[in-house]
Formats: C-alpha cells, sequence, structure tokens
C-alpha cells in the first residue's frame, strides 16, 4: 500500500496541469504517493495535457459531465488505496510542498485530519476575503466546530476518515464538520497561499446561498441525524399545544355569546393545530426513514476506532 493518495478535482485548468505536475513531483518526490485527478466535464484541453503528463503513479478519472466539485473529490477519494489521503484545489493556490509538513504533524501529534489555513490569502478583498471571513464565523458559531479557514481545500487525512465523510452535494465546504460527526481529531496548520496565474476563479458570490442551504443541513445532520423525532416532535408538540390552548379559549368565548367566527385568533389557532399534527407525523416518518437507512443497509450509526482486549496475565 503506497503511503499518500494525493485527490486533484480538476476543470477547465489546461494551462494549469504542467506547472501542477511539476509541483507535485518535486514535492512529493520522498512520498510513495499516487496523484488522482478527477475531471469534472472541463470543456478544454485539460483532458489530453494530463494524459501527455500521466506516469505509473497518475490516475485520472474522467466524468462524463460537470457533477461538482464535492463529487470529484469524493470519487477521488474513493479510488484511493493509501494510508492517508490528501486533496487540493487544481489552480496552483495551494502549495504542494505543505503536504509533507501537513503529514509530519499529523503522525507525530496523531491527529486525524489536519487543516490547511491560509496565512496570506491571495484573493480579492470584497468578493472572497470578506465573505469568506463571515462564512466562516457563522459556521464556527453554529456547528461548534472552531476553525478558521473552511475554505482551504488542502487537507490531509487518514484513510478511514476520509472515506467516511458522506460527501454529496456541495458539502466540501464543511468537510470539517462531517469528519468531527465522524469523530476525527482535527487540527490547523498554517500553509502558503498563491495568487490564481492562469484561468478563472469558479467561485462567486453566487455560492453564499448556497453556503447558507448547506448550512442549514450541517445542523440538522449534526443534532438529529439519528433522532430526527427530537426535532420535529418537538416543533410539532409545541405548536398543536399552542392551537390547542388558543381553541380552548376561543371554545370558551363562544360559549359565553360572543361572535368568534371572523376573528383571526381562531385561524391561528387551527392552524397551529394542523401544523402539530404535520410535523409529528414528519417525525415518524422521518425516524421510520433513518432505521431503513441503517437497518435495510446494516449500517451503523457509529463508528469504532478500536476494540482492545484484555490478555490473561
Amino acid at each position: 500500500m503506497k503511503k499518500l493518495s494525493l485527490v486533484v478535482p480538476m476543470m477547465n485548468e489546461q494551462d494549469n496541469v504542467a506547472p501542477l505536475f511539476q509541483a507535485v513531483r518535486e514535492a512529493l518526490k520522498n512520498i510513495d504517493y499516487e496523484f488522482i485527478l478527477v475531471d469534472d466535464g472541463s470543456t478544454d484541453k485539460t483532458i489530453s495535457k494530463m494524459k501527455e503528463l500521466a506516469d505509473e503513479r497518475t490516475k485520472i478519472i474522467i466524468f462524463n459531465r460537470n457533477f461538482g466539485q464535492t463529487t470529484a473529490m469524493a470519487a477521488g477519494i474513493d479510488a484511493a488505496n493509501t494510508e492517508l489521503i490528501a486533496t487540493i484545489d487544481g489552480d496552483l493556490q495551494n502549495d504542494p510542498t505543505d503536504i509533507p509538513l501537513m503529514i509530519n504533524k499529523l503522525e507525530s501529534e496523531n491527529w486525524d485530519v489536519v487543516a490547511g489555513r491560509r496565512l496570506k490569502r491571495q484573493d480579492g478583498m470584497f468578493l472572497r476575503k470578506i465573505p469568506s471571513k463571515i462564512a466562516n464565523w457563522i459556521i464556527r458559531k453554529t456547528t461548534g466546530v472552531y476553525l478558521n479557514d473552511y475554505g482551504c481545500t488542502l487537507k490531509v487525512f487518514r484513510s478511514d476518515v476520509a472515506k467516511n465523510l458522506g460527501l454529496y452535494g456541495e458539502l466540501h465546504r464543511f468537510i470539517p464538520v462531517l469528519a468531527k460527526m465522524y469523530g476525527a481529531k482535527i487540527v490547523e496548520m498554517d500553509v502558503k497561499h498563491h495568487a490564481r496565474i492562469h484561468g478563472v476563479s469558479k467561485y462567486g458570490l453566487g455560492r453564499t446561498f448556497k453556503v447558507v442551504s448547506d448550512l442549514m443541513l450541517m445542523l440538522f445532520m449534526q443534532k438529529y441525524r439519528t433522532k430526527p423525532m427530537h426535532l420535529f416532535g418537538g416543533l410539532g408538540i409545541a405548536s398543536l399545544g399552542s392551537g390547542m390552548v388558543i381553541n380552548f379559549y376561543m371554545l370558551i368565548l363562544k360559549l359565553l355569546g360572543n361572535d368568534i367566527g371572523h376573528r383571526p385568533l381562531l385561524t391561528l389557532g387551527i392552524v397551529l393545530v394542523i401544523a402539530g399534527i404535520q410535523l409529528i407525523t414528519t417525525g415518524f416518518l422521518s425516524e421510520l426513514i433513518m432505521r431503513i437507512y441503517y437497518e435495510g443497509q446494516n449500517k451503523k450509526p457509529y463508528n469504532i476506532r478500536e476494540i482492545f482486549v484484555g490478555q490473561k496475565e
């Protein structure tokens, strides 16, 4: 088994292919590694250039269309068969020379994930840095996973952690949260960051809405993945209880001879009762789906790091 798999999602990076191969080969020359490049629907010459430069260490996975960075990253991780897995962007803004240092930190200090923290980020202030800082602060405060730079792709994982992240959609931004949910020990490390020389960035302000929606999913997964009834049931009981109190109050008014037919409070009471019933029913259905997911596929809602068996003296 090789020591390291370096996974690199690629999309329309034809001018960065040759510098990337050169940088990786120089940085990892003292490590037994495999180089896994995942082409995510490139429409330029990225694929042909990767094939030209590929050697015995290189594995190229080519998608038939664009699936997104998260899916490309997941495919590369699935194809890896090494002790450690590293991820890096294909635009050379991350520096491969940081990888040996991150491996040393992971192994010498017994971490499961070493995440890069871009020390001197070479990006635009208003379109990249400020939105990123705001997003990082929100994610830290809402998830309780206290890292400073969630957006840095450069990371080194132990293989079992990387392969159990459950990457899909666009959750690559939340890899530290997913790793923490798995039970991994995570640390940040300062890494170099370079300005993009070739090509154009695939990111923009439009991703803000995706980050917010994914964050909502992360919060649900983090707290209620295996107990959805605690969320839907709690909200349902609160709604149902409030509606019943309002309706009881309206019933008393009716018995006292008041006209309640056109009062908004009556409508609110009825809506709250119906919403409460629907939320509780959703909780039941979510519980059933969760049990089918785990039991139907023989999955377990936990991960075992080690089993220790004592020996006779």
